[in-house]
């Protein structure tokens, strides 16, 4: 049988004006929560609550909409808040594009290509694993919640499903959603639920 090391919960940091206007968005200072992101972790933090489950650690990438979403997450669980180097993939010059544009102009492959001044998939694949699995080590026996933007998630999933890179973006993660992968011994992961949204 396998030995859990941790249960990581990922949540989806809330709305902003560009993820509802699908605008590509890597900046960290802007934008912070609309009205719609903080109704979204309003109703993630009902379901913690009502889950009744005892948290360790609470972490947070640095960005504003992760930073904010992860605050109000603390504040029900009365908990500090730790600051992770797990920031969303640099998209380079494509970062302030609307996604439609630019696969109009690069078509459906441009999910894995490295836009200029940006980050190769490969690279930013390997830092999300790398992050995450130092948090691991550092949380044996704990059950922790990640804040963090939706592609960091998609790369989590992707890493424990073993998707190759056009599958990995397949696999829809929203805003103000949930997402649960246990780790275990002997570099073993396995999702229990993915883009959970509680109502």
């Amino acid at each position: 049988m396998f030995k859990r090391k941790c249960k990581i919960t990922f949540v989806a940091h809330g709305a902003t004006v560009h993820s509802m206007d699908g605008i590509i968005c890597d900046t960290e200072k802007y934008p912070k929560l609309n009205e719609f992101g903080e109704e979204e972790i309003e109703k993630v933090c009902e379901y913690l609550e009502n889950r009744a489950v005892a948290y360790d650690k609470i972490y947070t990438s640095s960005s504003a909409r992760c930073t904010q979403s992860a605050q109000i997450i603390a504040k029900l669980f009365k908990k500090d808040i730790t600051t992770i180097d797990l920031p969303a993939r640099n998209h380079g010059e494509w970062s302030g594009r609307l996604y439609s544009d630019v696969f109009d102009e690069y078509g459906p492959r441009a999910i894995i290509q490295k836009p200029k001044g940006g980050e190769a998939l490969e690279d930013f694949n390997k830092r999300v694993s790398d992050t995450i699995d130092k948090l691991v080590e550092e949380n044996k026996g704990n059950r922790i919640i990640v804040v963090t933007t939706p592609d960091v998630i998609q790369s989590a999933i992707a890493k424990t499903l073993n998707l190759d890179s056009i599958s990995q973006f397949k696999n829809l993660i929203k805003t103000g959603t949930l997402t649960q992968i246990s780790y275990f011994e002997d570099d073993w992961s396995s999702i229990i639920y993915s883009d959970y949204t509680p109502i």
